[in-house]
């Protein structure tokens, strides 16, 4: 899979019971278009993704009172829910760069860097 670059509008977004059911390591993204800590942090989710294809991206937009996000308990943007196999493993809030880098490679060790 690739970076997505737009946040899906959460009348697009999967439900969280279809996100429980995906096989396989998703990223689930919550944030906005307009939130300056969202716009910093995609560089670095850009680079990460593209190190690990196999890994899907789901960017969602959040807000007050929107399902997904509640389900998961969100609270600051961005938020990065890291799963597998419909699983949650991890959960961060507005991570530094190396926060988001020792997570994704820590939880996600299991799909190969690309290129290996």
């Amino acid at each position: 899979m690739s970076f997505a670059p737009e946040y899906l509008d959460p009348d697009r977004a999967p439900t969280r019971e279809q996100l429980n059911q995906r096989r396989g390591l998703v990223l689930v993204e919550f944030g906005t278009a307009w939130c300056g800590y969202c716009q910093a942090a995609a560089s670095a989710v850009k680079s990460l993704l593209a190190r690990y294809p196999a890994v899907e991206h789901v960017k969602v937009e959040d807000g007050p009172g929107r399902a997904l996000g509640r389900s998961f308990r969100v609270k600051l943007w961005p938020n990065f829910v890291f799963m597998r196999d419909g699983a949650v493993v991890h959960q961060l809030a507005r991570p530094s760069r190396t926060e988001l880098d020792e997570i994704f490679n820590r939880e996600f060790v299991g799909a190969p860097p690309a290129g290996t």
